[in-house]
């Protein structure tokens, strides 16, 4: 049984940086992708980030690119988000995810973890 587990997340001021991290298990996810996204009060799920494991390719939405990172430890199965310079519309739960191919569609991710909440304060 597939399971994504996150962690990380806390209250921080604006400005400050988090990792988050997102422990996979139950298949190897070599031929995955793994992906980030966040909902925040009353708005849609959206598309943060995208890693594929097999060659550690990034994708990224334009409202965190330059200061959000995804990143891989393989022996661990862990997929991290390293977030920086952080606004209070960062705000969200984030959500890890897992599909058959790297994506920014949200229908296109076949596993998906609890949730980790952000709050960013101004």
């Amino acid at each position: 049984q597939v399971q994504l587990v996150e962690s990380g997340g806390g209250l921080v001021q604006a400005g400050d940086s988090l990792r988050l991290a997102c422990a996979a298990s139950g298949r190897t996810f070599s031929s995955y992708a793994m992906g980030w996204f966040r909902q925040a009060p009353g708005k849609e799920r959206e598309f943060v980030a995208t890693l594929t494991w097999s060659d550690g390719s990034t994708y990224y939405a334009d409202s965190v690119k330059g200061r959000f990172t995804i990143s891989r430890d393989n022996a661990k199965n862990t997929v991290y988000l390293r977030m920086n310079s952080l606004k209070p519309e960062d705000t969200a739960v984030y959500y890890c995810a897992a599909a058959g191919r790297s994506s920014w569609r949200r229908n296109e991710y076949d596993y998906w973890g609890q949730g980790t909440q952000v709050t960013v304060s101004s």
